[in-house]
């Protein structure tokens, strides 16, 4: 059975990833980049669905982990009785094709040792042809080929490739896994303590380029540290999270595929890249979002592959039992056929984040968020599935509304301040109309707050976005009614739900955890009203829920202590750096955004 979502850590060479378990066990990988067919899907099945271990034999007394500072390079120290290993996972950043090392190293007395390969392609389904070589292995099924060099003598068992090794102090055992196309010659000759050494000098030449320097430093710098490894560097596009189908519910049906690049992404993590220092990341992530939603704009996606590619087509793996039984298990998304009207606001947003920080715009960059604002002119009026995806019926959402009223607000004073042509009268008349339907239609007087959609009752944690992005101010009454009641009918234990899921607002069975980006924005809000001592706690409460190594996954069940939804998730991580900011008491994201 795979291990709980939180003891796992995250390795990468900012193309794919890898998590590794306290155990030793490598559960999940998709090699060559995120999206791909895994390797090793343990995570989502059982061992026999692809797994790598190595592990002390017999009883293991202490197990401790830590990444090296400022790095993604991965170090597990194991205690037996007999002595003490480091056993260091990296994959280093690519020049080629993808490598993952495990290299173990004595640290005291002499370590009796064990490795267990397990490959499979396509998800566990495929039981590749595996052959020896003089030192290691390889294993090719259709169009994939591992190749293993070892330094360990391995050999069969059970479609299972199994090896013992002894480590004394001071000595080093490594093996390299390789993949490469199954029609392209094979060849090894990477150097495990050269490339650990130079993968180490990368990291901590990125991650020392971090201008931050307030309160919770060192939790910032790991969050923007995990949202580089959910880089896809060929193109710019950071995926949502390195997974699928982990649940947000045990044993519950609300398991989905994140490894893709959601456009609503795009003004937080901007954000929280450039107010850090990392402006070629920003600019490289601002130009993959203006290659995917480039075209038609009745044809805009919510959500594209890592390289742009529209078409997420879902299907479910029925051979998977699924996170400790949390069934179906997806991959694709077929949220990228929904029609959601916020990411016309996020896309402005972003854009216009992306000129006041200080990147250089292009005549093409304005003809497209130009051509989308003449589009949203003609739909903003219509149902949507709204920010949560729901697969209910199409409702007229309040914070969809607001995303419209961001759009147009955003392109206006775009035009205002950087002498951009277009029909202000015409747009500023809409975003009148707008931010007058929803004060209208989208607040309910009986209850003091707005509400999730039209018509509805329902209380949605998206609400707290309203003073965030400017349409009201933090003290305006409605704004303070809204809080209010999130408060009192969304919080967990301390944790805030993004709403109360049923099957009449998202069309699924089951509950799910506490969001852990809704509860960020509680803080920010917070922090806005100027409630500076609860906004530190509940972020604090935040920081204690991470695990070992400073990950968040998507969500949190308070009842269980443990970690649901997708992992490494980039939203959580960008949450706590835009929060970190704000009680710095520096100009934070959200009030940056609301000046606009």
């Amino acid at each position: 059975m795979a291990l709980p979502i939180e003891d796992y850590g995250l390795i990468g060479d900012c193309e794919t990833v890898a998590l590794v378990g306290k155990d030793g066990s490598i559960d999940w990988l998709c090699f060559p980049r995120f999206d791909s067919a895994a390797c090793f899907a343990a995570l989502l099945g059982t061992p026999e669905n692809g797994r790598w271990l190595i592990a002390p034999q017999g009883e293991i007394v202490a197990t401790h982990r830590k990444y090296r500072e400022g790095t993604l390079i991965l170090e597990t120290d194991f205690e037996t009785a007999e002595g003490a290993v480091t056993l260091i996972d990296c994959m280093p950043v690519r020049t080629d094709k993808p490598d993952l090392i495990r290299q173990v190293v004595g640290r005291r007395g002499t370590v009796r040792m064990h490795t267990e390969l397990i490959v499979r392609f396509d998800y566990g389904a495929i039981v590749p042809w595996v052959r020896k070589t003089e030192r290691g292995l390889i294993a090719i099924a259709g169009p994939d080929l591992l190749h293993l060099a070892s330094d360990v003598p391995l050999r069969g068992e059970n479609f299972k490739s199994v090896g013992e090794f002894t480590v004394a102090e001071g000595e080093r055992v490594s093996f390299i896994l390789t993949w490469t196309p199954s029609h392209h010659p094979q060849h090894h000759d990477l150097k495990p303590d050269a490339a650990i050494e130079w993968t180490e000098k990368w990291w901590l030449e990125w991650s020392g380029k971090c201008t931050y320097q307030g309160p919770y430093r060192d939790a910032v710098q790991r969050s923007l540290i995990t949202l580089k490894a959910l880089t896809y560097a060929p193109t710019g596009g950071i995926v949502a999270a390195a997974t699928t189908s982990l649940p947000e519910l045990l044993k519950g049906s609300r398991n989905w595929d994140y490894r893709y690049c959601w456009v609503r992404d795009a003004t937080f993590t901007l954000y929280a890249l450039m107010t850090n220092g990392y402006f070629d990341e920003a600019k490289a992530w601002r130009e993959w979002l203006l290659r995917a939603v480039a075209g038609k704009p009745s044809q805009l996606n919510i959500m594209y592959g890592v390289g742009g590619e529209r078409r997420l087509t879902e299907i479910v793996l029925d051979w998977l039992p699924g996170y400790e039984g949390s069934l179906p298990v997806r991959i694709g998304n077929a949220a990228w056929e929904q029609f959601q009207l916020d990411v016309f606001g996020e896309i402005m947003a972003a854009l216009n984040l992306a000129r006041r920080g200080g990147l250089q715009s292009t005549n093409d960059a304005w003809r497209v968020e130009r051509t989308l604002i003449e589009h949203l002119e003609t739909v903003w009026n219509e149902p949507d599935e709204g920010i949560w995806e729901v697969r209910g019926p199409r409702r007229h959402f309040t914070h969809s509304k607001v995303m419209a009223w961001v759009a147009l607000d955003r392109a206006i004073r775009d035009c205002d301040r950087y002498g951009l042509e277009g029909p202000l009268d015409r747009w500023r008349a809409l975003r009148q109309t707008i931010h007058d339907e929803i004060c209208a239609k989208g607040f309910d007087k009986k209850q003091n707050t707005f509400v999730q959609y039209y018509g509805g009752t329902d209380l949605d944690a998206s609400l707290l976005m309203l003073p965030l992005v400017g349409f009201l101010p933090h003290d305006d009454p409605r704004v303070r009614g809204t809080l209010l009641a999130i408060e009192k009918n969304l919080m967990r234990e301390g944790f805030l739900q993004r709403y109360t899921p049923h099957s009449g607002v998202d069309g699924l069975p089951g509950a799910e955890g506490t969001f852990l980006l809704c509860t960020y924005w509680l803080a920010d809000n917070y922090a806005l009203q100027g409630r500076m001592d609860e906004a530190r706690r509940l972020f604090e409460r935040m920081l204690s829920i991470r695990n070992d190594l400073g990950l968040l996954a998507e969500q949190y069940e308070p009842t269980l202590n443990r970690q649901l939804g997708n992992f490494p998730q980039a939203f959580s991580h960008i949450g706590l750096i835009n929060t970190a900011r704000n009680l710095g008491r520096m100009e934070g994201p959200n009030q940056t955004l609301a000046k606009g």
